[in-house]
């Protein structure tokens, strides 16, 4: 692997209003009403400061091609797939309809690892989002970028087989089933051009899933919401959440959460029982 440390320190700015039609258009993918106040829920900065690449800079895999020039934000790690790993949270203030938005984001480090899945390398971005001048969102961004899978490595995850979900050890619980068109509205909302999103037989051919594979962003942004019906909106300081196994799109996933305060537990398991993501929050 080659040597990214002149990366780590790179920065990027981005600016973006929350306009009325977004909060609408985000209120509708996810069958909610507008809010009652001027606040949007948390969650929300994750469809703001979207990507700007023109198409004909788009990699095979639809995201923006990376290469060594001073204008790539990226460091052109030579592995051909990418995956949102994790993120951490901080939520300082609500963001509101009409702001005017900003987001800093930096490269912190840059790492290449061995492991089961052959060569990888973890990229961790620092995002700071403002909304009119004051710091609302600060997050952590992990990308992992793995190794291509030859063309008949067994497809992931499995077939569901025996075995379901029981929620009887959590506090909260709601079953959902993100299917093709909400899968297609998300990727709208944050300008997301991963092929394995929209694009069954590349994702099924190329990436080796067995269907197309929910947003790991779109899965917290339920899980955010659960914690809102829980606590209120607005309510959480904190939130992280880790992608385990991918979520398959129009098959049941299941929703938890349990705890309070300090200590709230979530996830997001498929039908079986696999569970698809970690997280956890704290309250302000």
């Amino acid at each position: 692997m080659d040597d990214w440390s002149d990366w780590i320190g790179r920065e990027q700015r981005a600016a973006d209003r929350l306009d009325p039609a977004l909060a609408a258009r985000w209120c509708a993918t996810f069958d909610r009403d507008a809010p009652s106040s001027a606040a949007m829920p948390q969650g929300i900065h994750l469809c703001l400061c979207t990507p700007e690449a023109r198409t004909a800079q788009l990699g095979d895999d639809g995201h923006p091609a990376r290469d060594d020039s001073a204008a790539s934000f990226l460091p052109p790690v030579p592995l051909p797939r990418r995956m949102w790993a994790s993120s951490a949270m901080r939520f300082h203030a609500p963001i509101a309809v009409g702001a005017s938005i900003e987001r800093v984001s930096r490269v912190a480090s840059v790492e290449a690892k061995s492991g089961t899945r052959g060569d990888m390398v973890f990229v961790e971005v620092d995002h700071e989002t403002s909304a009119d001048g004051a710091l609302a969102v600060s997050e952590r961004q992990t990308l992992v970028y793995l190794e291509a899978l030859a063309p008949d490595a067994p497809l992931s995850p499995p077939e569901p087989g025996e075995g379901s979900f029981d929620p009887s050890g959590w506090d909260a619980h709601r079953e959902v089933r993100p299917d093709e068109r909400l899968l297609f509205r998300y990727s709208a909302l944050t300008f997301n051009t991963h092929r394995i999103h929209y694009d069954a037989p590349y994702a099924r051919e190329v990436e080796r899933y067995r269907g197309l594979v929910v947003h790991g962003p779109l899965t917290a942004s339920l899980l955010l919401q659960v914690a809102a019906e829980r606590f209120g909106e607005n309510r959480l300081a904190n939130f992280a959440f880790r992608g385990v196994s991918p979520a398959v799109a129009g098959e049941p996933l299941h929703l938890v959460l349990r705890g309070d305060s300090d200590s709230i537990e979530l996830g997001a398991f498929a039908g079986n029982g696999r569970q698809v993501t970690k997280a956890s929050a704290t309250l302000v």
